[in-house]
């Protein structure tokens, strides 16, 4: 067997690979062995016949199809692995036979692989630095918040319906005075101020008395996923059933040690704690989403679709994850928006591109600057994780595979990398209101972890075996730009 690589068109490498007369034969003889069970002919009990009776009675090129498949398996990764000094394949090839006769066969494996990516200025670039503070109303919310969870749910009989009640409704919803497939529902439990429903309608529950009847006049958004709905003005006449509440536990030293704390004071310096090493991450990874952003603008490379691709599926399966943390299966999902997978995955294209860029551009600057984790600092990570469980390094690293060191050898690099990329470039403290502070991002979104962190979307509610009329499509998260899961190598590929 020999073979020649040829850079083709958009990122791919043409590799042509030509088997001898006597590799050919040999690889049409053990298909033959392997598959001969499935022939039959007269005269010979299945699977004993001969190969040149198959091959007389089926046809010459009988055993074609599968000796080119065992010489494909055989040698392609073989040959990725003996190229990946000069290129990484990214996705499986397109294949083809240039030539086959009993002398010789020449197969060509079209591959997409990882572009070269070219870079402006990375250096001396005024970039926007995110500060998040932790005060006393974001302690004293969180507290809150966690009251609000473990409440006690009673029923309310003595006031009016308030945002955050339950309200189980019966409504009639009416188009021009007629009722429409989809706009009524029976003892429906409605969460006031969860925006389950479209816009308008939970805010004219609230004030309603348990067993008062009335009529709420909505508009449908223009962007509602139901054609005939569609900015389209309604009229549902709602009847309030039942109020549920919450009557939140006492903030008090009980409630202090239920959540693992002595006293009032105690539990509050734990949250405090909690939150400001969120908003210390959320701080670190929005700098550095700001930091690949503004470089990767000035950024360009051929990108081959099959990386693309690979970002839109991982970005799917996140998204089904998601949703299977709600109870909720994205088959479901999908049906409830009206679309398919394949239709649903468009909607990733144009962000999957541009992690992959930002990506690239990332291990693009590690490269040129030769940034690298020595063993010591590998060692002193795989030590900390391994405390974390109660192991000690020793015992924890015989439980590693290699990807999980590559994983710690990465997040080292890119960690290196950001931090000299915030100390040579001119960092602008931007602060947004402190609205948005509040709730600090626990979880790394930036490209150290190479996977997409991003959050995908997902309904805030189950949706219910029959869709309602009222129930607003839910809304869709932002996925980090650089956070991009790189494209899955293949066999033989590093």
């Amino acid at each position: 067997m020999k073979y020649e690589v040829a850079a083709a068109e958009k990122s791919t490498v043409k590799i042509t690979i030509t088997f001898t007369s006597e590799e050919w034969k040999q690889a049409n003889d053990k298909a033959y062995v392997q598959t001969r069970s499935k022939y039959a002919v007269n005269g010979f009990r299945k699977g004993k016949a001969p190969k040149h009776v198959l091959e007389l009675y089926y046809g010459k090129g009988l055993f074609y199809e599968d000796a080119l498949n065992l010489l494909y398996s055989e040698h392609y990764g073989k040959i990725l692995e003996k190229e990946k000094e000069k290129f990484t394949s990214v996705g499986e090839p397109a294949l083809s036979v240039e030539d086959i006769s009993e002398e010789k066969v020449v197969l060509v494996a079209v591959t997409p692989v990882k572009p070269d990516v070219k870079i402006g200025n990375y250096k001396g670039i005024k970039i926007n630095k995110y500060e998040y503070t932790v005060t006393d109303a974001d302690v004293d919310a969180e507290i809150d918040g966690v009251r609000e969870r473990v409440a006690e749910k009673v029923e309310i009989e003595d006031r009016t319906a308030q945002m955050k009640d339950t309200a189980n409704i019966d409504f009639v919803g009416k188009l021009n005075g007629k009722e429409f497939e989809g706009g009524s529902g029976k003892a429906f439990d409605l969460t006031l101020g969860s925006h389950q429903f479209i816009p308008g309608f939970e805010e004219q529950v609230v004030g309603m008395k348990k067993g008062e009847t009335k009529d709420l006049e909505v508009t449908f958004p223009e962007d509602y996923q139901a054609e005939d709905l569609k900015g389209k003005k309604a009229v549902f006449t709602v009847t309030l059933n039942k109020i549920t509440g919450s009557k939140l536990p006492a903030l008090d030293e009980e409630f202090a040690k239920k959540m693992g704390s002595d006293s009032v004071e105690a539990y509050k310096a734990k949250v405090r704690e909690r939150l400001e090493k969120n908003a210390e991450n959320r701080s670190r990874n929005e700098t550095e989403n700001a930091i690949i952003t503004e470089i990767a603008k000035t950024a360009t490379a051929e990108i081959p679709d099959a990386m693309v691709e690979a970002q839109e599926d991982y970005s799917l399966q996140k998204m089904e994850y998601n949703l299977m943390y709600q109870g909720i299966k994205l088959d479901d999902y999908l049906s409830y928006l009206g679309t398919t997978r394949e239709e649903y995955k468009k909607n990733f294209e144009e962000e999957a591109r541009r992690n992959v860029l930002q990506q690239l551009v990332v291990e693009k600057i590690i490269q040129l600057e030769n940034i690298k984790a020595s063993e010591k600092e590998i060692s002193a990570k795989v030590a900390e994780q391994a405390k974390s469980v109660g192991k000690t390094a020793e015992e924890y690293k015989k439980t590693m595979d290699p990807r999980q060191l590559e994983y710690i050898e990465n997040d080292i690099k890119v960690t290196k990398l950001f931090d000299f990329l915030a100390a040579n470039n001119e960092m602008v403290v931007y602060k947004e209101e402190k609205k948005t502070a509040k709730k600090p991002a626990a979880k790394k979104t930036t490209a150290k972890s190479q996977e997409a962190e991003g959050e995908a979307p997902a309904p805030a509610k189950k949706p219910a075996a029959k869709k309602t009329a009222t129930q607003e499509k839910p809304a869709e998260k932002k996925t980090s730009a650089k956070a991009a899961k790189p494209a899955a190598k293949k066999e033989g590929d590093k």
